[in-house]
């Protein structure tokens, strides 16, 4: 046999008719995904059931075929849900390497599968289906996170503690309207989770390579077989673009970023400088030296995991940004980041989820933080402003009467009314009901404001809302 008559070695079967030789060892693994990808093949087998069942309405399959295929694929989702799968590198991906084994079971019917699409097209619907999938995982921790801050709110309506600005105290407000504030900031984070979902349910599958097909396919339907709300409109926007994926990173950096900041705030009032709140030993560790040591970490590792999280925005960003159309193997780096960052939101919301119910407040140790540093010091101004003084003058009567107390040791409200009275002859006895921290937080008796009733009502709004 002449060299010209012999065969070349084995290559690949899903592509391999165009090439001469195999593909280099290192290059088959550096290319290769299915390391990653396999934890796309529920929704691979998913993608691909859809397929069959509208190829065999439209009589590309014969209603046998399509059974043979079914069956097929859902002994192989047995086999990987048992652990008796084989994934293999040469097979590169999870498409290949299921369809693979669908052949080997079944026979010829195994190879029409994939009539009318592409791994283009697939990998598209694979991904907006797992991420689809792990959306509504994320966003039943994120209620149930929600729902653990409202009950703490509302036992705390009552409990008063400063309130920061410049991390200096400013004015009390209650602890039940402080944990409000970071269920608002969630509230938005699940709005931008829902946005989310509602604009990648649309189902590329069936745009094939990048131009569609010439089989007499139906997009529609495997976009209802899949749970989408319709097919997507261009073919090749539909396998190019990943900026659901991006949307989604977004809005993971924005709610670690919302988690971070309560988080950091969790580790100053563990700390015996503040001593504001005690966390369950469960959710805290000790130190190998210092046997006194209480450490916070999980709030911890959620404000630091919260880098990683915008790391993977980035990175998806600049995956994207000068990518011309139609797809390029670029993408298959999306998956990686998409993977971490929706398991490191859904186990920073669990383990928010599971601590915050669990917050023990130090009352006395916040109340008494709140009568240090002249919290109600506007207060008094709101108070001379009432009784006819200008602002400009109520400010400089009330600052003179800080200057005092930080001389004399004594807060406002434990001064006496001659004390007072000597910046102001306007004050008179009924100043010191606006002096104390209770008669403060009662006066902001409004909607968002932090008296307690107010709490109470938000707390009502919210659960409603929920």
């Amino acid at each position: 046999m002449s060299k010209s008559d012999q065969k070349p070695e084995q290559t690949n079967q899903s592509w391999g008719g165009r090439f001469s030789e195999p593909v280099d060892a290192f290059v088959e693994r550096f290319t290769a995904s299915v390391g990653f990808d396999q934890r796309l093949y529920n929704q691979d087998i998913n993608g691909s059931i859809a397929h069959a069942t509208m190829l065999a309405e439209v009589g590309v399959l014969t209603s046998e075929e399509k059974e043979l295929i079914i069956d097929g694929l859902e002994a192989v989702r047995a086999d990987i849900d048992a652990g008796n799968f084989t994934w293999s590198v040469s097979l590169e991906d999870v498409h290949m390497n299921i369809e693979a084994a669908l052949t080997e079971r079944i026979g010829i019917a195994g190879k029409k599968l994939h009539t009318g699409r592409s791994r283009n097209d697939q990998v598209a619907t694979d991904i907006r289906l797992y991420l689809r999938d792990e959306i509504d995982a994320i966003s039943r921790e994120l209620t149930r996170l929600q729902q653990g801050l409202l009950d703490l709110a509302e036992r705390e309506a009552d409990t008063i503690m400063p309130g920061f600005t410049h991390l200096q105290t400013a004015q009390p407000v209650t602890f039940g309207h402080h944990l409000l504030a970071w269920f608002e900031m969630l509230q938005r984070d699940h709005g931008r989770l829902i946005d989310c979902r509602a604009r990648l349910n649309q189902s590329p599958l069936g745009a094939a390579a990048l131009a569609g097909t010439t089989y007499p396919i139906n997009r529609a339907r495997t976009a209802e077989l899949l749970g989408f709300d319709k097919p997507t409109e261009n073919s090749l926007d539909s396998v190019s673009d990943r900026d659901f994926a991006i949307e989604f990173c977004s809005f993971a950096s924005i709610l670690l970023t919302h988690l971070s900041r309560a988080s950091e705030e969790l580790v100053l009032w563990t700390s015996a400088q503040f001593g504001f709140i005690e966390l369950p030993d469960r959710f805290c560790t000790g130190s190998s030296i210092m046997p006194q040591k209480k450490n916070p970490d999980v709030p911890e590792l959620v404000r630091g995991k919260t880098g990683r999280v915008n790391g993977h925005l980035i990175s998806l960003l600049t995956l994207m940004k000068s990518q011309p159309l139609a797809y390029n193997k670029d993408n298959q780096e999306d998956k990686e980041p998409l993977f971490d960052t929706a398991d490191t939101v859904k186990d920073c919301l669990r383990a928010f989820a599971d601590m915050v119910p669990a917050i023990k407040p130090r009352k006395e140790n916040m109340y008494e933080a709140a009568r240090r540093g002249f919290s109600t010091a506007t207060d008094l101004a709101d108070y001379l402003v009432r009784k006819g003084t200008p602002f400009r003058d109520a400010h400089e009567v009330v600052g003179k009467s800080v200057a005092y107390g930080i001389e004399t040791g004594k807060d406002l409200s434990e001064m006496s009314l001659e004390e007072l009275q000597q910046f102001s002859d306007t004050i008179t006895a009924d100043v010191f009901d606006v002096l104390t921290l209770e008669g403060s937080v009662a006066a902001r008796d409004h909607i968002g404001g932090t008296a307690p009733d107010q709490v109470r009502a938000a707390v009502k709004r919210a659960r409603a809302g929920l």
